[in-house]
């Protein structure tokens, strides 16, 4: 109870200043108590149960459960750690998405620390609601400790298929660390494009920040090529201090994914980000 206030809190402290608002568009946070859209007897703590068996309101307001279904991590076999025995929290968030032309929704779940990793552990999940409803799919997302959708939150890579974009990430006093997945569906199953590494920091002569924007480009390929920019920016912050402020400044890097048809995936055009990240680790 006391990890899941704390990181609600610390959500809505800290995240406006290290990455800038985040949008709610098209992201919802129903009571799990409420019915869903099309199916008046079914809630959504009745799709929660699908990932969480066991998962129960109590009298404190929030929904409490154990163990989760087993499933993979979205890196694969050797990313990730254990979920934790018990957890809880108050909602989830939900985003419905298109899918190969259907209609599919996901949940993404915050279940928190995992007790065998400095990671958390956080579930998203994949329904389909077109008949009786169904789990899909279900995939931790964590690779930092606490996870939320982002800002788009998904992405339109053609006619019928978005992709989804989530992130992880921690922070102490004037340091944040994000990590941001890009994740499209195929074939009703989660699958990672890539993984974007940014890093915030605040001195006391300067701040600096980097942001990411998102563009899709029709390309007459079967999915639209996605362009990631991060925008690192330095700012000075007016402070006297013991040393000189750097100059204001501001650095894009960018790298585009094009759909290879002979890869069957998504392919970057460039390494800009990852020697981006291995950049900021330097600074750590």
């Amino acid at each position: 109870m006391t990890s899941t206030l704390l990181r609600l809190v610390l959500a809505l402290v800290f995240l406006p200043w290290l990455w800038g608002p985040a949008s709610a568009e098209n992201v919802s946070f129903p009571d799990f108590a409420s019915a869903i859209p099309g199916h008046k007897d079914v809630t959504y703590l009745d799709l929660a149960r699908m990932v969480i068996p066991d998962l129960a309101s109590n009298a404190d307001g929030f929904y409490h459960g154990g163990l989760p279904i087993e499933m993979r991590h979205i890196e694969g076999p050797d990313g990730g750690g254990s979920p934790p025995e018990t957890s809880s929290l108050p909602n989830a968030a939900v985003l419905p998405i298109k899918a190969a032309g259907k209609d599919r929704l996901t949940m993404l779940f915050d279940l928190g620390d995992s007790p065998d990793s400095a990671e958390g552990y956080a579930v998203l999940a994949l329904y389909d609601l077109t008949g009786k409803p169904a789990l899909l799919d279900a995939v931790n997302v964590a690779v930092d400790r606490s996870t939320y959708f982002r800002d788009p939150n998904k992405l339109s890579i053609g006619a019928g298929d978005d992709i989804l974009i989530t992130m992880s990430t921690h922070f102490n006093s004037s340091q944040g660390y994000v990590i941001t997945p890009l994740i499209m569906v195929r074939n009703d199953k989660f699958e990672l494009i890539d993984m974007i590494y940014t890093f915030d920091e605040r001195l006391c002569t300067y701040s600096r920040k980097q942001d990411i924007a998102f563009k899709t480009i029709a390309d007459g390929q079967p999915h639209a090529a996605i362009k990631v920019t991060v925008t690192d920016a330095t700012i000075p912050s007016g402070e006297s201090c013991d040393e000189a402020p750097p100059k204001a400044s501001a650095e894009h890097i960018s790298t585009t994914y094009r759909w290879d048809k002979k890869a069957s995936r998504y392919v970057a055009n460039s390494d800009a980000l990852k020697r981006l990240s291995a950049e900021n680790e330097k600074r750590f």
